[in-house]
């Protein structure tokens, strides 16, 4: 019970912990200093853990897991196309 009551708190934290990160680019339309390579390395990471926590629901467990992991692989996405339509520095 402490277990999963752990990984729900880890994923919440986890999953929600992008969001500040993916204001800040869309408030300042820079995302200059982020390593597109760490985030789409993290984003596969993400979605290797999808594919267990699928596994895990469909034989009757880790329904917390599925959500906040989805969660965390929405906003990794997210994270990705900003990257991508933000980092190159703009000169005016």
């Amino acid at each position: 019970m402490i277990f999963d009551f752990l990984q729900l708190l880890g994923g919440i934290i986890m999953s929600f912990g992008q969001i500040p990160q993916i204001a800040q680019i869309l408030k300042t339309k820079s995302a200059k200093d982020l390593n597109l390579k760490t985030y789409t390395m993290m984003f596969i990471g993400i979605s290797l853990m999808e594919t267990y926590a699928v596994n895990l629901v469909v034989h009757g467990s880790g329904g917390a897991f599925l959500i906040t992991n989805t969660f965390s692989l929405i906003a990794s996405g997210i994270m990705i196309v900003l990257i991508i339509k933000y980092g190159k520095k703009i000169d005016n």
